[in-house]
């Protein structure tokens, strides 16, 4: 499944990146440690997170991620999501928890760990 399919799924709304929709998700990765994530995220990853500075998208380029996606409702900054244009990294946002999509991802066979 490419993030063009992901977003439509699941009504997300796009921040950045709109250019990137075709890369495809090769597996999901929660978590808003960025140590955590730095150290245990996979390459191709597509990455749910409450974190919004910009930090993320120097994680997100680091592994070659599909896209991030703010959860909670959280929304970017605008220099988050000039830098998530800058490097070509899909910035998506979702108004519910983490575990929510997370879980209907799953569920629907999308997005294997």
């Amino acid at each position: 499944m490419n993030v063009k399919e992901f977003v439509d799924r699941f009504k997300l709304h796009v921040a950045a990146g709109q250019n990137e929709l075709n890369r495809q998700i090769q597996g999901g990765y929660c978590g808003d440690l960025l140590s955590d994530v730095m150290a245990n995220a996979p390459t191709g990853c597509i990455w749910l997170t409450v974190q919004t500075h910009q930090n993320i998208v120097n994680v997100a380029v680091l592994h070659e991620m599909a896209a991030i996606v703010l959860t909670g409702g959280q929304s970017p900054d605008q220099e988050t999501i000039d830098r998530a244009n800058e490097e070509g990294i899909p910035l998506l946002m979702w108004p519910h928890s983490a575990y929510d999509l997370a879980g209907q991802a799953y569920a629907a066979g999308l997005v294997h760990p």
